[in-house]
């Protein structure tokens, strides 16, 4: 049969019509569209900051005067620090810091005041968790103007002889478990976490795609295999694909990128191996909700946006509005980074990371749930 000659409008519009009806039909497709340029702009708009502010801040002070007052109140004033409480000692300020809990701890001196009132210029400790270079620079380089300001209110009247000279007393600084301030120590364990979570996803969701595409599922349906052995049969190789990539992300920040590592072998696997079975039945629920491959890899990217922005790994996790800090505080990816930041750069022990790890099981017995359900679902 041959075409007709020359270019046909009707015949060309019958063809764009044709594509508009079948993305108006392709509910998740026509979802994405939507969605993703809504997201980056909502995410990028209101939730980014590369100048965090109201960061965390714990004080162990023995010396409770208006001087000392003074300070914690220019402190508070400056926006870069939000003052949470008092600790008692120095162990529990450290402890505070491994944890994440506060970014920084303020230790005061007994006689502080004592020694200031005498001229004797005294020091502030001010304890930083510098495992993030860009979290704490500003509030850091913002902490030198908290002694003039302190000069200027209580150095009156008959302390106005203090004033003149040099500054009456110093603020020294401890950057602790990254000094030097170096970015590839904060960025390449991140990495692990970004692409652990990538592949996982997109490797489980196109893999059961594809075999539904092709027909070989219906093949394991007349097996006498239960649904959660298929599953779980399908899931032990991503498993040991997930460990190996981890150990060569482990080997090349050791051999190439030099980052230290402060902690235990065995718990960054642990940790590892959790955030891969949680991403597992991320993967898993997708595939059993996306009719195609090219909706599973759409539905991975919307998964794996807010992941990476709100997650503390491209910008800091303090800098971020409440709202953004309470979604981030969802996602696998959040709690996986302070995992294996704290286990490479602060070395912490299993009882400073449970607080992140509780997370990760209560996500990955959630979404079993979901993914077990939705796979028998897809089975019948």
């Amino acid at each position: 049969m041959s075409l007709s000659a020359g270019f046909s409008f009707s015949r060309w519009w019958g063809v764009v019509c044709k594509e508009f009806l079948q993305l108006r039909r392709d509910r998740i497709t026509l979802g994405m569209i939507i969605g993703i340029p809504l997201l980056q702009l909502t995410l990028f708009g209101f939730a980014i900051n590369n100048d965090p502010k109201h960061m965390p801040t714990a004080v162990i002070c023995t010396d409770r005067t208006p001087v000392t007052r003074t300070i914690l109140a220019v402190m508070q004033t400056s926006d870069y620090f939000d003052i949470r409480g008092e600790l008692p000692d120095e162990e529990a300020g450290r402890r505070a810091l491994a944890r994440g809990q506060v970014q920084f701890v303020l230790n005061i001196p007994p006689d502080f005041t004592r020694r200031l009132l005498r001229g004797e210029h005294p020091a502030l400790l001010l304890e930083a968790d510098a495992t993030d270079p860009t979290t704490t620079g500003q509030a850091l380089a913002a902490i030198s103007q908290v002694i003039p300001q302190v000069a200027a209110r209580e150095l009156t009247g008959a302390l106005a002889a203090l004033a003149p000279g040099p500054a009456p007393f110093e603020v020294r600084v401890h950057r602790l478990y990254n000094p030097e301030a170096i970015t590839r120590y904060n960025i390449v364990p991140g990495l692990m976490g970004v692409i652990l979570l990538l592949m996982m996803v997109l490797m489980t969701g196109l893999a059961i795609t594809r075999e539904r595409e092709r027909g070989t599922m219906e093949n394991m349906l007349a097996m006498p295999l239960r649904p959660t052995e298929v599953m779980t049969g399908k899931l032990v190789p991503y498993i040991v694909i997930g460990l190996l990539q981890a150990t060569i992300i482990l080997s090349v920040a050791r051999l190439l990128f030099h980052v230290p590592f402060a902690g235990s072998v065995p718990l960054l696997y642990l940790a590892a191996l959790l955030f891969i079975v949680a991403n597992l039945t991320i993967g898993i629920t997708i595939s059993s909700l996306a009719r195609n491959q090219l909706q599973a890899m759409q539905m991975t990217v919307f998964y794996f946006l807010p992941n990476l922005l709100l997650s503390g790994f491209m910008f800091p996790f303090q800098g971020m509005p409440r709202w953004a800090q309470a979604i981030g505080n969802l996602l696998p990816l959040t709690h996986f980074n302070r995992l294996v930041r704290g286990i490479f750069l602060k070395g912490n022990p299993w009882p400073d990371l449970w607080p992140s790890a509780v997370p990760l099981l209560l996500f990955t017995g959630v979404f079993l749930c979901l993914a077990v359900r939705s796979y028998r679902r897809t089975l019948d």
